[in-house]
């Protein structure tokens, strides 16, 4: 059977996205989404999302790694749905959705920019020469001196496989300081298994860690990705981080048709 699809990104992490309203996507098809994700023999994407109806909000985000498995909160792929979202008429300029980790609200400005509310961080650990938290998906946070010319897929998934994390593993993010509010950051994305152009949930990760790390004094950091720039902010109260929001944009790239 034909069906539509559309592509969004945000800072070039990029998400097939289908309107599931009437539940017939087979999401239990694990090689059918890996397939549609597939840079070569498919669509092409970081990962996939559904938007699906929801009780006592405007709808649910449902996502998939670019592997076909699901996967935790992925912060660009919850600003790419409000965009779509706002597209399909379904919001105007604000709206509350469910996610795996629990319900968001966002606002959309009219050039694209949608600021996304996060889950409140209460635990952030910090080791010698890392930081490990949580930001809807798991995250090491680890500064380095030579960001430019770092093999990130090859140390990030000798992280990700080492067993420090466990089976599931973690995402893994290395940080250089710009100056006292701003950061490159470059991650390494479990379930795509290679760097990605942008990660939300781990520049978030990395705003929070900077500041326990006292890198930074600023409560709204700039984190610039190769595929742009996001801003983060939040409020502290001693070692919890509330009222996380990320920022940035979230464009419509093309729509399309592919049978499943």
């Amino acid at each position: 059977m034909i069906n539509t699809f559309y592509k969004y990104q945000g800072t070039g992490n990029d998400f097939v996205m289908i309107d599931n309203r009437d539940e017939t996507f087979p999401k239990n098809d694990t090689k059918l989404v890996a397939q549609l994700c597939d840079r070569r023999f498919g669509i092409g994407a970081d990962g996939l999302i559904l938007l699906e109806n929801a009780n006592g909000t405007d709808f649910r985000m449902v996502y998939f790694n670019s592997d076909g498995n699901p996967s935790t909160m992925c912060g660009n792929g919850g600003r790419c749905i409000v965009a779509f979202a706002n597209m399909l008429g379904l919001i105007e300029n604000e709206t509350e959705f469910e996610a795996v980790d629990g319900r968001h609200h966002a606002t959309i400005a009219g050039d694209g920019t949608v600021s996304l509310h996060m889950k409140d961080v209460n635990t952030v650990t910090v080791y010698e020469n890392y930081v490990f938290l949580d930001t809807g998906s798991p995250h090491h946070v680890e500064l380095v001196d030579d960001l430019e010319t770092l093999d990130v897929k090859h140390i990030g998934a000798s992280i990700r496989n080492s067993g420090l994390y466990g089976n599931a593993g973690a995402n893994v993010n290395f940080v250089y300081q710009i100056d006292t509010d701003t950061f490159s950051v470059r991650t390494y994305e479990r379930g795509v298994e290679d760097e990605t152009y942008s990660c939300g949930t781990g520049v978030t990760a990395v705003a929070i860690a900077m500041k326990v790390q006292g890198k930074t004094d600023a409560d709204n950091v700039t984190l610039l990705t190769p595929g742009g720039e996001l801003s983060v902010s939040f409020t502290q109260t001693g070692k919890q981080f509330k009222d996380v929001y990320l920022t940035g944009p979230a464009h419509f790239v093309f729509k399309g048709e592919a049978e499943w």
